[in-house]
């Protein structure tokens, strides 16, 4: 729909009916006024003999966001045609006064100039649902006014209806702010706890304080301070500040801000972060207690104390341990590497240091010992087949347990071992482990050395007869057990001592090695002795022959025995000389080196060939 601009002055005047509102007029509109007069004129000669009847309905609110397109009905009824109506919209100012911003009749439609909706304002009229349509674009804050639709026919019946345009603005995300400093518990006076603050929105919103998700309200130990401001951009802040009389509990307690605010069609909510604060109160007893370890303590340990009071008042703490006074640091005492000694009565002292009142608490340590380990006897040397007893004792706070081990395999339980019928399998380090079953890692060892006296032993190794190629090296070992160590010699049968690549000696057994160049079969021998007597062991190596060089022989003895048939093939057909018939010449050294005198003894003509086979001419024969 197209609008018509109005005219560039206008003077605005208001005319009232017997039975109606006063009606809009401009001294400039006096052709629209004769076109109007002259269009009654028309209705009373087709016979109107009754004032015409309009009705207008409008709803009582339009709500939009700022910024937003706001839409605004006027929903009318008559029993004339819309060529027979004038429409105008108004808006109302705050002191009252209406303000004219559209008109229309059967002749024109004009947009109001030099108004606040001038430019941004366009009207739909639709016949057929008896509908009028304010369209305001990009609506401001400024724009929440009163709309008056106003229709009035030719024949002076009349009505308007009127539309309360809202307008709204989300506000800002709220923030809240704590006290930095701690507040004091149980003070005659309230004490600020902090303070929220929600910006930019419209209309007003409105902060509630909660602790614990309980809202507080304003009473004698609850106070809220509330300020409003209005921004450049017309949009309202607002900020609230929270002051309490604090209790010890509210040490733990949760405070934040609930920000509620209008939106078109409801109502929103949003929450700030929640905040606590530092509450101080004094102590009214002391407790101190072992940190760690947890459960049964022992010797070597370290031992954590804790002391605290129920208060949080600033004060210094010291813990006593008989004569022995140990200051403490935040409130922790760290014992290292603990004693025995060091079990008893432990009393945590706290001395306020604003009021010097001394409150204590104690607690009670015992340190528990494992005495070291003692084996008797500690070393034994006895003869094959004898026996022996060995006993192993620890003194002990708590129930001990006693186990034997040799090579990491248990072999006996209690503090006694028997040593029966002993062999060289017997001998070797034992080691007696007595450890405290209630308390993890809590055990102590020593050892039994035994060794079993007697003539060498030669382990035997799986294989003894070795075959190697020709050429190789191979190594050879000798583990002998017996006691005193034995010594070992390696000799080869024809008496020939062998050097000792390596030799591992150790109180009751001897790991010899020995490398052999393998040139031909040999027989290498491992002599073990000692007081006691004498063992051996024998290697048998033999020597076999390279496979890859017998490859190579069997080779060359297939291509000589394949060029022995081509030569005998050759000589049988007469291709070499020496058979009757055939005899080969060498001529003399000459320029002509490169030929050859074939005879043939059908014609016994001589044919000269060259190198490649080539027959000559005869004169160069």
């Amino acid at each position: 729909m197209l609008l018509h601009p109005p005219p560039a002055s206008l003077t605005h005047t208001f005319t009232h009916t017997s039975d109606g509102p006063p009606l809009y007029r401009s001294t400039s509109m006096d052709a629209r006024l004769s076109a109007s007069l002259l269009a009654g004129l028309v209705f009373l000669l087709h016979g109107y003999t009754a004032w015409a009847v309009v009705e207008v309905s409008m709803e009582d609110r339009v709500e939009v966001y700022k910024g937003d397109t706001a839409q605004i009905t006027c929903m009318f009824t008559s029993d004339e045609g819309i060529g027979g109506l004038i429409i105008q919209w108004f808006y109302v100012l705050r002191t009252g006064e209406k303000k004219n911003i559209y008109y229309q009749d059967a002749t024109m439609q004009v947009v109001e100039r030099n108004t606040q909706f001038t430019d941004r304002i366009m009207v739909n009229v639709t016949a057929a649902t008896g509908e009028v349509v304010l369209t305001i674009a990009n609506v401001q804050l400024i724009d929440q006014l009163e709309f008056i639709c106003l229709i009035k026919s030719l024949t002076d019946g009349v009505s308007e209806g009127r539309t309360k345009l809202l307008v709204f603005e989300k506000p800002d995300f709220p923030t809240i702010e704590g006290v930095q400093t701690g507040v004091l518990a149980d003070e005659d006076t309230l004490s600020k706890i902090g303070s929220c603050e929600v910006k930019n929105g419209f209309p007003k919103p409105n902060i509630t304080w909660y602790r614990n998700n309980a809202p507080l309200r304003v009473s004698d130990v609850v106070s809220v301070v509330a300020s409003t401001t209005i921004e450049s951009s017309g949009l309202f802040s607002v900020r609230s500040e929270l002051n309490l009389k604090v209790m010890k509990e509210d040490k733990d307690a949760r405070f934040y801000c609930e920000v509620t605010y209008l939106v078109p069609g409801g109502t929103r909510m949003t929450e700030t972060n929640h905040i606590s604060i530092t509450v101080y109160y004094p102590s009214t007893a002391v407790h101190v207690w072992v940190e760690s370890p947890k459960g049964k303590i022992k010797e070597g340990d370290s031992i954590i104390f804790n002391c605290h009071g129920n208060g949080n008042m600033a004060s210094s703490v010291s813990i006593k341990h008989g004569t022995t006074e140990y200051n403490v640091e935040s409130n922790m005492l760290v014992l290292e590497n603990v004693t025995r000694l060091q079990s008893g009565d432990y009393e945590c002292i706290s001395t306020d240091v604003n009021t010097f009142e001394e409150l204590s608490g104690n607690t009670t340590v015992f340190v528990n010992y494992l005495d070291p380990v003692v084996v008797l006897p500690s070393y034994v040397e006895m003869a094959q087949g004898e026996e022996w007893t060995a006993t192993c004792n620890a003194l002990s706070s708590l129930q001990t347990h006693t186990a034997w081990f040799k090579d990491g395999q248990e072999v006996s339980t209690g503090h006694i071992l028997m040593l029966t019928d002993v062999t060289f399998d017997t001998a070797g380090t034992y080691k007696c482990v007595v450890s405290v079953p209630e308390i993890d890692g809590m055990e102590k060892m020593a050892t039994l050395q035994v060794h079993v006296k007697g003539a060498p032993e030669i382990m035997k190794p799986e294989h003894t007869d070795i075959e190697e190629s020709v050429s190789s090296t191979v190594d050879l070992t000798c583990h002998v057990r017996g006691f005193p160590a034995p010594s070992v010699i390696w000799t080869t049968a024809d008496g020939k001592i062998l050097e000792t690549t390596s030799q591992t000696e150790m109180d009751d057994s001897v790991h010899s090695i020995v490398s052999v160049e393998v040139t031909s079969d040999l027989t290498a021998f491992c002599n073990a002795s000692n007081e006691y007597g004498a063992d051996a062991l024998a290697y048998k190596i033999k020597a076999k022959g390279n496979g890859v060089i017998i490859v190579v022989i069997i080779i060359c003895i297939l291509l000589l025995a394949i060029l022995g048939s081509v030569l005998y093939f050759l000589y049988k057909k007469g291709k070499i000389c020496g058979r009757s018939g055939k005899q080969d010449l060498t001529k003399e050294k000459s320029s002509k080196d490169n030929i050859v005198v074939e005879m043939k003894s059908d014609t016994e003509d001589a044919v000269l060939l060259g190198v490649n086979g080539e027959k000559l001419p005869s004169s160069n024969q």
